[in-house]
C-alpha cells in the first residue's frame, strides 16, 4: 500500500471525537487520536495518566501499516457503526508515552 493510499484511510479519522488503534513492536493496544496526516506523516495524540495531559507523536506513513481494529466499533452515536482504524507501526515505541 503506498502513503498516498495509507494517507487517504487515516484522513477520516481525523475528528477529535473518534480513536484509532495504534500497536508497536514493543507495545500493543494503545488507543490515540489522529490530529493530522499528510502523505508522508500521521500525527497522533495519546492519552497520559493525567486527563489533561496528552503526548503529541509524530509517525512516518512507510512504518505504518493501515487496518481494522475488529474488537472496537466507532464511538460516535450519530455515525454509522463501523470497525475502529488500527495502525500497526513498525517500530518501537517513541519515550515518554
Amino acid at each position: 500500500m503506498t502513503n498516498q493510499e495509507k494517507a487517504k484511510l487515516i484522513a477520516p479519522w481525523i475528528n477529535p471525537a473518534e480513536r484509532v488503534t495504534v500497536d508497536f513492536n514493543d507495545v500493543t493496544g494503545l488507543n490515540a487520536e489522529v490530529f493530522g496526516c499528510t502523505e508522508s506523516v500521521v500525527y497522533l495524540l495519546f492519552q497520559e495518566a493525567f486527563p489533561h495531559m496528552k503526548e503529541q507523536v509524530t509517525i512516518p506513513l512507510k512504518a505504518v501499516q493501515v487496518e481494522e481494529d475488529d474488537g472496537h466499533y466507532t464511538r460516535d452515536p450519530d455515525a454509522p457503526l463501523q470497525w475502529r482504524l488500527r495502525l500497526r507501526v513498525n517500530q518501537n515505541r517513541p519515550e515518554g508515552i
